[in-house]
């Protein structure tokens, strides 16, 4: 036997030691940035934490304005310049995090330094304002010529400047109000966006204020959503809100609403006369208990029983279910309905004017 083979071969039988070595560098640095990743994060954690904590010191009670149409970045920028919350940002994605953000109100608020985040968003999504503020309500269905007399009853608005608010005023902070197409006969341009609610305001408040905040909700109410169907069916936001307001105006029971707002799609489908009556009482400027035949020959573009297709414009000012139904309406084969006269306010429906004919008569105890 060759004795230098024989120590070749006890050379390759040693113990790699520097394949050892390099194995636990590697493990070292894996370690290290693994404590590093952990450290990192938790700093991140209480970074956060600390950002979103109620702001120390002594308590000072802070008057704040948050502006109708405010994004959830401006009210985080207004609370910090009032020494209010520590860190601007946070609070936005704290508000993203939670959801609340479309549920702000805007208003006159009285906030304490050391007050928690979640506190402060509870007041301003209940809109507890402060104790100078005016209270007044909007039903729906109401038209704006109903709003300026009663805001003007109330002292709040003089009725000849908040109807040239609605039909002159400016208000680009709204996309949908520039909108709004400019119709022959149409009565009021704002008609349909004064959305029925309960707001508080701050007493000097003037008529735009007003106004503002009355769009303000109508923006927060409108679902982005909505204006992607709508876009599928070659409408536009006031044609919807035009034919929500005849909806409102119609019906009484909310489980209807978007049954009659089908009725209205077949018929404009069919370039049928709507025939709402709501829209005769709206012309005639009153409410009355019952329609005469010489009612629905009064000439105006709002009479569908005369002009074809949706009026010029909003008849009133619909609530959510109604923009909601007419966004979505039912679909089904009903042209027809009548209502049923026995205290319920709810309707039959038909397909044809026979049917029609005979529920009408069924209706009236015929």
């Amino acid at each position: 036997m060759n004795p230098m083979s024989i120590k070749h071969d006890d050379q390759s039988n040693w113990p790699p030691v520097q394949k050892r070595r390099r194995g636990g560098r590697f493990f070292r640095t894996v370690v290290i940035l693994f404590l590093l990743v952990l450290l990192g994060t938790a700093g991140l954690i209480y970074y956060v934490y600390q950002g979103l904590q109620p702001v120390a010191g002594e308590a000072v009670i802070k008057e704040v304005q948050i502006p109708s149409g405010s994004s959830v970045k401006q009210i985080g920028r207004i609370l910090h310049e009032n020494g209010l919350i520590r860190n601007p940002d946070l609070f936005a994605y704290y508000v993203k995090y939670k959801g609340t953000g479309s549920r702000l109100q805007a208003g006159d608020y009285q906030f304490q330094t050391g007050q928690t985040i979640d506190q402060m968003l509870q007041a301003m999504e209940e809109g507890k304002t402060v104790v100078n503020a005016m209270r007044f309500t909007i039903p729906e269905g109401w038209n704006v010529e109903q709003i300026a007399d009663h805001l003007a009853e109330k002292g709040l608005v003089d009725k000849a400047k908040f109807l040239q608010e609605v039909n002159q005023g400016s208000f680009p902070e709204f996309p949908f109000v520039a909108a709004i197409p400019q119709k022959e006969g149409r009565k009021h341009r704002l008609e349909g966006y004064l959305f029925p609610e309960t707001y508080e305001i701050k007493k000097e408040a003037d008529e735009h204020e007003i106004i503002s905040r009355m769009l303000a909700q109508f923006q927060k109410e409108w679902k982005p959503e909505w204006t992607q169907q709508l876009t599928k069916r070659k409408m536009i936001i006031d044609e919807a809100v035009t034919l929500a307001s005849i909806i409102e105006r119609e019906v009484v029971v909310d489980k209807e609403r978007p049954i009659v707002a089908g009725v209205y799609y077949n018929r404009m489908r069919e370039g049928w006369l709507l025939q709402a009556d709501a829209t005769v009482q709206f012309v005639l400027g009153k409410q009355r208990d019952r329609i005469t035949y010489d009612d629905l020959k009064v000439e105006s573009p709002y009479n569908t029983y005369l002009h074809p297709g949706l009026p010029p414009g909003p008849i009133a000012n619909p609530g959510r279910a109604s923009l909601a139904a007419a966004v979505s309406p039912e679909s089904h084969d009903y042209f027809f309905y009548v209502t049923k006269k026995d205290g319920t306010s709810e309707h039959y429906f038909s397909k044809t004017l026979a049917e029609h004919n005979a529920l009408d008569k069924k209706s009236r105890g015929k």
